[in-house]
């Protein structure tokens, strides 16, 4: 039986252009992943204005969590492919420095 695909949370705020863009920019690169067998996981949108705790993301939104891992400032694709790589795809961990 295969585990289930962790859900991406999209920290996000109210008229937020880069949080919107970083969306657009998720869908498009899940879109890409179909074409594998590995995970497809949804897309939550969390407001930060929504919950106190989540008002600690305000200086860095638009921010990506997998998983507990986090993405602050999520809007290059190049930076958003990896990170999805690394948090969804199985294998050895990878740790760049």
């Amino acid at each position: 039986m295969a585990a289930s695909s962790p859900t991406i949370v999209l920290y996000s705020q109210d008229g937020c252009e880069p949080c919107a863009e970083t969306r657009e920019l998720l869908l498009a690169l899940l879109e890409e992943r179909r074409a594998s067998t590995g995970p497809q996981p949804d897309i939550e949108i969390r407001d930060i204005a929504s919950d106190a705790a989540w008002e600690r993301f305000r200086p860095e939104v638009p921010v990506v969590e997998i998983g507990g891992r986090v993405l602050p400032l999520a809007t290059s694709a190049k930076r958003l492919r990896r990170f999805l790589a690394e948090a969804l795809d199985p294998g050895p961990a990878v740790h760049v420095r």
